[in-house]
């Protein structure tokens, strides 16, 4: 089951990371638009795949909120992955400097750790999905957590997208 969990996580990856010029196109889809688009962004493990640039400009096209709920599902579920490469066993990462830093804080804070990490821009939130995988986080405590910090993370996002289309329009008004 572990070897099946990282070839998922690494098919998945390399999948995810052969499409990232085409993500924006997701975006004439509207909110299922903006839950593929977090899904796929956040699928990857490690790769950077844009996302958050594309719920932004999404924010001041459809109801902010609306988007921030859609893309919150779906970059929990695309989190997954990370948890999957943990739980699969000790991946590749857990020599690096910063994953001994999260490591700790997530077996001894579990799911909170998650959530803020989650809701917070940052480039190392696949660490924390591994780490959580690893310290074997119940799946659904990880998916909650991860679900309510994305969420928290595309609101601030797609309400950005919202209110600095209308300031800039009121620029030139």
């Amino acid at each position: 089951m572990r070897i099946g969990a990282i070839l998922a996580v690494v098919g998945i990856t390399v999948y995810v990371y052969s499409i990232r010029e085409h993500v924006q196109e997701f975006a004439q889809y509207g909110y299922l638009g903006a839950f593929l688009i977090a899904l796929i962004a956040n699928a990857t493990v490690i790769l950077p795949a844009p996302g958050v640039a594309v719920i932004f400009a999404m924010g001041g096209l459809l109801n902010p909120l609306g988007v921030a709920l859609a893309a919150g599902v779906g970059g929990a579920i695309g989190e997954l992955t990370g948890y999957l490469a943990g739980y699969g066993g000790q991946a590749a990462v857990e020599n690096t400097k910063m994953y001994n830093r999260i490591l700790p804080w997530v077996q001894k804070y579990g799911a909170w750790v998650i959530l803020v990490l989650a809701a917070v821009p940052n480039p190392f939130f696949d660490l924390a999905g591994i780490a959580a995988g690893i310290a074997k986080i119940p799946v659904w405590k990880f998916a909650l957590a991860c679900w309510i910090g994305q969420t928290i993370k595309m609101a601030m996002f797609a309400f950005a997208g919202a209110y600095s289309i209308d300031w800039i329009a009121n620029l030139y008004n």
